[in-house]
């Protein structure tokens, strides 16, 4: 035992070593209440390899922290779901009305509307595609600014976090429900209406046959947080910070992968065309934010022992 803390004490001088504690205790209460799971077992194992196993991997647990952590904060959200929420401050139909005056017919319509109303098939697919990679995306983006700079990583991570905790905000200080909602329910508000992922992917869903995004969107802790979108956020932060590393191949990639998700979270019927564009802005935010502070050294743990 003193061996082993020892060598934690090698990776850790200071305080870096109970950054794993947000996890044991999270992964404790949820067993304590009778939730087991396994992705709970396997966050721990994993955070407990890459942060004590060498320096190497400690390295790339620094990197990854942001994104974990965000994992935890979101699990927890169910706890806090309904704060801040009536149905009188759900934002709908005026959403809706924003839509038609930006890009809508002069009967009141939208282009959700017009796709609802036309389904193809191709187009479902085509557009699930960035839906349904978009976290394996970011993680994996992730471990390849890790082999480029520690200070990339860290930076990205560090602004994937602030971006969502910023989104999740918004979705308690300005609750908005997302078009499949409207098309399912019309404008009424019933905070008991459960997460879906609405009529096109369950089309996908169909045409796997593996309910993954029913799976993935139903188990959503935010069925009134379509303001922002973070789908949209997500490949623009990659772009934003991977436009320096990348080649002419890569940054086309993801320009192209980045509109197909805008387009998709249109067409999917799971953002108003203003969520797409919020999105956008609150991820230039985030990135401007931690840009400024990273020089200030805020990221005193990461330091790796001399």
């Amino acid at each position: 035992m003193n061996r082993l803390w020892k060598h934690v004490r090698s990776l850790w001088p200071g305080w870096g070593w109970l950054t794993p504690l947000p996890f044991v205790l999270w992964g404790g209460s949820r067993f304590l209440a009778g939730e087991v799971r396994w992705e709970y077992v396997a966050v721990l194992a994993a955070v407990f390899l890459l942060a004590f196993w060498n320096a190497r991997t400690k390295k790339l647990y620094v990197g990854l922290y942001p994104i974990a952590l965000l994992g935890l904060t979101y699990d927890a959200m169910r706890l806090v779901q309904n704060v801040g929420l009536t149905e009188a401050r759900v934002h709908l139909c005026d959403l809706r009305a924003l839509d038609a005056r930006l890009v809508g017919s002069s009967d009141g319509s939208t282009v959700h509307d017009w796709f609802q109303a036309h389904p193809m098939p191709w187009l479902d697919r085509l557009a699930a595609i960035p839906y349904g990679t978009f976290i394996f995306m970011e993680i994996g983006f992730a471990i390849y600014l890790f082999f480029k700079s520690e200070s990339a990583v860290r930076r990205f991570g560090w602004t994937f976090l602030l971006m969502n905790l910023m989104g999740f905000a918004t979705y308690h200080l300005f609750p908005a429900a997302p078009p499949w909602y409207f098309h399912a329910h019309g404008c009424t508000v019933d905070l008991a209406a459960h997460a879906s992922e609405g009529p096109n992917l369950a089309r996908v869903d169909a045409w796997m046959g593996v309910r993954y995004f029913h799976g993935f969107y139903g188990r959503s802790n935010d069925v009134f947080g379509a303001v922002p979108s973070l789908h949209v956020a997500y490949p623009a932060l990659i772009l934003l910070e991977g436009w320096r590393w990348m080649k002419a191949p890569g940054r086309v990639f993801f320009v192209l992968y980045t509109a197909l998700m805008g387009f998709g979270a249109v067409y999917l019927d799971h953002h108003w065309i203003v969520d797409v564009l919020l999105g956008l802005v609150y991820v230039n935010v985030a990135y401007a934010l931690v840009w400024m502070t990273q020089p200030r050294r805020v990221y005193a743990l990461a330091r790796s022992p001399a």
